[in-house]
């Protein structure tokens, strides 16, 4: 059993306090976030919403990635972007859909098995089964020749 750890630190109201966000790694320490970088396209901090992205595209490349080494095959190249939505629901928001879209380069594999894999992993992925309350978590995958 893996157990990764989070942190986050915040200071004032909701529109005009400002957070900062660690992970145990460091690969995030004190990185700011707030209410601009979430709602008004502020490119000095995060927010939940890519962060989300983030590890939804990893986890499901990783699983990819060895769902292709168990059909002995193995990519040259495997690159997965996400657009996590944030939409608004009454008085709040909501995560109403994630896009994923994979491009892969992979010696020896067909089109149908190529995207048969790619389904398997979306659907396998940890990061999809804890995401399965979102409405809509769509997969674009090309393989290029």
């Amino acid at each position: 059993m893996a157990e990764k750890h989070a942190s986050v630190h915040w200071e004032g109201a909701g529109k005009t306090g400002k957070g900062q966000i660690s992970t145990e790694t460091g690969a995030l320490k004190d990185y700011p976030y707030g209410f601009a970088s979430r709602f008004e396209d502020d490119r000095r901090g995060t927010n939940p919403e890519e962060i989300v992205g983030a590890a939804h595209a990893a986890c499901f490349t990783m699983a990819f990635a060895f769902a292709l080494e168990k059909e002995g095959l193995a990519a040259t190249a495997l690159d997965t972007k996400a657009a996590v939505r944030l939409a608004k629901d009454g008085d709040g928001f909501k995560i109403d859909r994630i896009a994923l879209t994979l491009d892969a380069a992979i010696p020896g594999i067909d089109e149908a098995k190529f995207q048969q894999i790619a389904e398997g992993a979306k659907a396998g992925c940890p990061l999809s089964k804890a995401l399965a309350s979102v409405p809509e978590i769509t997969l674009k995958a090309t393989l290029r020749a």
